[in-house]
């Protein structure tokens, strides 16, 4: 464990991919001796400890590092590796306890690869010397607050924000005025929307996909299609919206930051318009450790979601690639994010949703929720942060088929957790279970339909298409 970090280091430092001159090298050696045994360090070569609350974000096994994923446990413990603390769970608490709440909202850039394993003091000290070094002190030891973060920023914010990122903690509207996308008419003309997934197939035929997709059609705005959800391969996201497009159905694609690279990213993006496509979720994905074996990489993680979502809005609204090459015709999208409201403490998750509402987020397609009243608590800390008018929040409803089912989302679902009276209905039911789970889904959604700030219910039905016609029907969500 590491004197500042309330963890152990989740893999070695890294090294550079090139050779540096000695005197880098025996920087860099001395760096890693003194950040090592304080933060964890790994010598990422980009450095975010002072808006980290001194906790290195670089121990998450998943290299997150704009916020925690999902998957946080009640016991605030990695579901990754749950002998380990979440270690944005240990930096949330740190900034509260250190008043530094607000610094955790700016979006923080991907790792630079040129940098990796290199040092940063040299970087620091370089920056000093362009800013004035006697300029630099005189400030620092000034008793001027507003001088003092000024010149500190000058500095840091500037080695931490480089120009082919610049991050920051505000909010950015989206640069357009007309509705990209039936999803999004809907919803700015202040419908109750109902979405839907279908699960995408195994196999390259699409036969069954297109039946379940005819299946839902007129019940739903739009369908989603998960991104190799649980870590195990299906038929990419992409190649199913193409065949909702072509059925006449308006799409949503899922890209998986597990699986994506920037440049993969960009390159995906500025083709799906030309599918039809204008709705992209865009969330971190589950672990490789929760897929089949063998398993694939944990390594590293290219780009997260907040960081995709603040590339996919420069994009669209400033027509820029992430190297700064120009877009003549920039791609349209309505930007989309996934949230867990349960995942951690509420005032916590409120802080992670801000900044994905901040990075370009225009709407929240949440966790399953199986507990409408605790669905309060969050929508008030949404509120306080003075966000619930910025984006729209559909509630992720599933219809339990069986107790076994249920039983599975509980104990295995990172992020989602069923109260023991839904449990204990779903154990006593017995070969009743599918009505009992479909009546379970109706109280939900009539609860949730009272309570401001909801604008709709994305159905996840986990394989069973047929009941959503008859959860919209019932529920009186569509007639």
């Amino acid at each position: 464990m590491s004197l500042f970090t309330p963890s152990r280091r989740w893999q070695p430092a890294f090294y550079p991919f090139k050779k540096e001159k000695f005197a880098r090298r025996l920087l860099a050696k001395t760096e890693l001796l003194v950040k090592g045994p304080l933060f964890g360090c790994r010598m990422c070569g980009n450095c975010l400890l002072q808006e980290t609350a001194f906790i290195c974000p670089m121990e998450c096994p998943k290299d997150m590092r704009n916020g925690p994923c999902g998957g946080t446990t009640p016991s605030k413990n990695c579901y990754v590796d749950e002998t380990r603390k979440c270690i944005w769970y240990c930096i949330y608490k740190r900034a509260e306890q250190l008043g530094r709440e607000d610094m955790l909202l700016e979006v923080l850039p991907p790792l630079d690869w040129e940098k990796v394993g290199t040092e940063t003091w040299g970087e620091v000290v370089r920056q000093i010397q362009k800013v004035g070094t006697a300029n630099f002190l005189k400030d620092i030891l000034s008793k001027d607050k507003d001088k003092k973060s000024k010149t500190w920023d000058s500095v840091f914010k500037t080695i931490r924000q480089p120009d082919w990122w610049q991050g920051d903690s505000d909010y950015h509207a989206p640069g357009y005025q007309e509705p990209v996308s039936e999803l999004e008419r809907h919803l700015r003309h202040g419908e109750f929307v109902v979405t839907t997934e279908v699960t995408p197939p195994l196999n390259a035929n699409t036969d069954r996909l297109a039946k379940d997709i005819e299946q839902v059609k007129r019940w739903i705005t739009a369908v989603n299609f998960t991104d190799s959800s649980s870590a195990r391969p299906r038929m990419s996201s992409i190649a199913c919206c193409k065949k909702a497009r072509d059925l006449n159905v308006e799409p949503v694609l899922q890209i998986a930051a597990r699986d994506t690279t920037r440049t993969g990213l960009q390159a995906d993006i500025i083709g799906i318009n030309e599918l039809g496509i204008f709705n992209v979720l865009c969330v971190t994905g589950d672990s490789a450790k929760v897929g089949l074996s063998p398993m694939s990489s944990m390594n590293l993680l290219d780009i997260d979601s907040v960081q995709m979502l603040w590339l996919l809005r420069r994009m669209r609204d400033e027509g820029i690639y992430l190297d700064g090459r120009k877009i003549k015709n920039p791609p349209k999208m309505f930007l989309g994010a996934a949230t867990s409201p349960f995942a951690s403490d509420p005032k916590l998750q409120a802080i992670k949703d801000h900044k994905k509402v901040n990075a370009g987020a225009q709407f929240f397609q949440t966790n399953l929720v199986f507990d409408a009243d605790r669905l309060d608590v969050w929508l008030e800390q949404l509120d306080k942060r003075n966000i619930l008018d910025k984006v729209y929040i559909l509630i992720g409803i599933a219809p339990l088929k069986s107790f076994k089912v249920a039983e599975y989302l509980h104990t295995k679902v990172p992020g989602v957790s069923l109260p023991d009276n839904i449990l204990s209905r779903m154990e006593k039911a017995g070969e009743g279970a599918p009505e009992e789970g479909i009546q379970i889904a109706l109280e939900l959604i009539a609860s949730i339909k009272k309570k401001k700030g909801i604008n709709g219910i994305h159905i996840m039905p986990l394989g069973w298409e047929s009941a959503v016609e008859r959860i919209v029907r019932d529920s009186g969500l569509k007639c």
